[in-house]
């Protein structure tokens, strides 16, 4: 497999701003950066930058199972450098725990696989994409954990159908993303690469500009969630129909009613980009608690901002693949959705 550099962005789609009033005509505005994403709210209002695409460079390559033997002063970190195949993938191979003492003589199985080598800002979602393999895969095969944020430097394993796709393919798998992407993908796979140095950003209660960097998670959530909004449940959570789930509730609301942040946390994803849901606001509460809000017709919060449990994020609306203003509103704790009756109060 030839190295190659597919322009697909290496971030989650474009997050939309809080609303605002209609902005200035086209020929006042600035010309964007030819290279960033654009975001543009639920309702009009403008569309400016947010963060700067970083291409992923389609650098993976086949390592050959093998033993390794540690001589003195090795470290797992450069055996990982040295074989290809990271000190992740080592450390899984062979049931090493922190802090990862070897002794020299000691063997080590390097196992056979497909590795990227992760660059800076490339996100989870845009590796993928860019091999043309499913994100929850890569997720299961490298036992990914929260807060899901990858590393400048670290290799990921990639399934073994794993291709780089040319720049055409990459294009029409970048238009379609709205479609293909799910909220599992956004909530696991959208935060950029950071150096190995490097923290996250902390979450604000006021972000002055977009967030494009990794965000921090918060502190483990052990409190309660409440209703993001009150009215008539229209879809339950389970089974829909064959081969349909529905992987929260929908609860009807008049269009412009406000969506309530059911528990505090800090806004994972703010867009309109995934087009099933329209108007899609992720927040995460640590501990694995992740909650989404779907269909709004106006979002007023933006990735990075640290939000209370009833603080107001959105209105609802009939955005996205849906007849009539309503919410869909999904929890989801480890990945896993949870039906929100069980975790809600009683009405």
């Amino acid at each position: 497999m030839l190295p190659g550099v597919l322009l697909l962005a290496g971030c989650i789609p474009a997050a939309s701003a809080p609303s605002r009033p209609a902005p200035p005509p086209a020929s006042a505005s600035p010309e964007p950066e030819p290279d960033s994403y654009m975001r543009q709210d639920v309702m009009g209002g403008d569309a400016r930058p947010t963060w700067t695409l970083k291409p992923v460079a389609t650098n993976a390559r086949w390592v050959g199972g093998s033993l390794y033997i540690v001589r003195r002063g090795d470290t797992l970190r450069a055996i990982g450098e040295m074989t290809g195949v990271g000190s992740e993938a080592l450390a899984m191979e062979n049931d090493l725990a922190p802090p990862y003492t070897l002794l020299p003589g000691q063997q080590l199985r390097v196992p056979a696989g497909l590795y990227h080598r992760v660059a800076t800002g490339e996100t989870g979602i845009g590796i993928a994409a860019a091999y043309g393999v499913d994100w929850g895969e890569v997720i299961t095969i490298n036992a990914l954990a929260e807060p899901y944020i990858l590393r400048v430097g670290q290799r990921l394993r990639l399934p073994a159908h794993a291709k780089a796709l040319p720049p055409k393919a990459v294009d029409v798998a970048a238009r379609a993303a709205a479609f293909n992407l799910d909220i599992d993908d956004i909530a696991t796979g959208s935060q950029p690469a950071l150096a190995e140095s490097a923290r996250p950003t902390a979450a604000s209660a006021a972000p002055t500009k977009p967030v494009t960097t990794a965000i921090a998670a918060p502190a483990a959530f052990a409190g309660r969630f409440q209703w993001p909004l009150t009215g008539k449940i229209i879809a339950k959570f389970g089974p829909l129909a064959p081969g349909k789930v529905n992987d929260g509730i929908n609860i009807a609301a008049a269009t412009g009613t406000p969506i309530h942040a059911a528990a505090p946390g800090v806004v994972a994803y703010a867009g309109d980009q995934i087009g099933v849901y329209g108007g899609l606001i992720l927040i995460n509460h640590g501990g694995g608690w992740v909650s989404a809000y779907g269909h709004a017709g106006r979002i007023d919060v933006q990735r990075g901002q640290a939000v209370k449990a009833g603080d107001i994020i959105g209105r609802a609306g009939a955005s996205g693949q849906v007849q009539s203003p309503q919410l869909h509103f999904q929890l989801r704790k480890n990945r896993i959705p949870i039906d929100p009756l069980k975790q809600l109060p009683p009405r």
